[in-house]
């Protein structure tokens, strides 16, 4: 499906009908090369957009499955990035893409060049971490988690930055009601609510939970000053508003 390197149907419905946890961990070695993965476009208007913001030493990815967000952190920090995942598939996925400093052949790691890369497993909801990180930011995760975990997220984050440090991540701006995008976002949501009334265990992915007013009300709450930033380059709306928004939340 999608590519002739992506997965089945069937390989697709297993996932679908397994944990979120076992679900990623199948399909990592091809989720790469499925429409899952986040766009380039997405990837290089956050990059462009936060480096306005830096400069920064040390980066953090939250779930960072195969790695995307890491590419990003390696463009933005000077000296250590950590992506951290609770699939083990997803994680040796990421690092075969970017392997931790001591593990790259020679020739694909010249002295001094790029931040040092480490991977670490763990539960988003109960991050292993001290106040270390400068930045922070995570790209297409947040529909795997309902809203009431929501601001137990990020208080994990806001624990895991030092003061000033900034959490980042884009946000789509919800499509026209009534529209392709409305009804398509509309239907799958409603067909994994049905889903998890009938199997267990429960494959959380929802698409429309993560509403903008609710996510900066539980960031100010995790104890961020929150501002919203527009992604000019993903393209303005007919009405003139952006089709996404970078949202900087920087704990004080």
């Amino acid at each position: 499906m999608f590519t002739e390197q992506g997965p089945t149907v069937r390989e697709l419905a297993v996932q679908a009908l397994s944990s979120i946890e076992r679900g990623y961990d199948l399909l990592a070695p091809k989720f790469d090369h499925t429409p899952y993965r986040t766009p380039d476009r997405v990837l290089d208007a956050v990059t462009n957009e936060v480096r306005r913001l830096g400069p920064f030493d040390t980066g953090l990815d939250v779930c960072c499955g195969t790695g995307a967000g890491v590419g990003v952190l390696r463009r933005l920090c000077r000296e250590r990035v950590v992506g951290v995942d609770f699939s083990a598939g997803m994680l040796a996925e990421a690092r075969a893409a970017f392997p931790p400093e001591g593990e790259r052949p020679a020739e694909e790691a010249p002295a001094g060049e790029g931040p040092a890369v480490d991977w670490v497993r763990a539960d988003a909801r109960s991050l292993p971490f001290a106040p270390a990180f400068d930045l922070a930011l995570s790209f297409g995760a947040f529909g795997h988690f309902l809203p009431a975990e929501r601001f137990g997220l990020f208080a994990e984050v806001h624990g895991s930055l030092r003061p000033g440090g900034q959490f980042v991540f884009p946000i789509g701006a919800p499509p026209p009601v009534g529209s392709r995008a409305y009804w398509t976002l509309l239907g799958f949501d409603a067909a994994m609510r049905v889903r998890n009334a009938l199997w267990r265990p429960q494959f959380v992915m929802y698409y429309r939970t993560f509403r903008l007013g609710d996510v900066l009300e539980d960031l100010t709450r995790a104890g961020f000053a929150v501002r919203l930033m527009p992604l000019t380059e993903l393209g303005r709306r007919p009405d003139g508003s952006p089709r996404a928004r970078l949202v900087v939340a920087t704990r004080e």
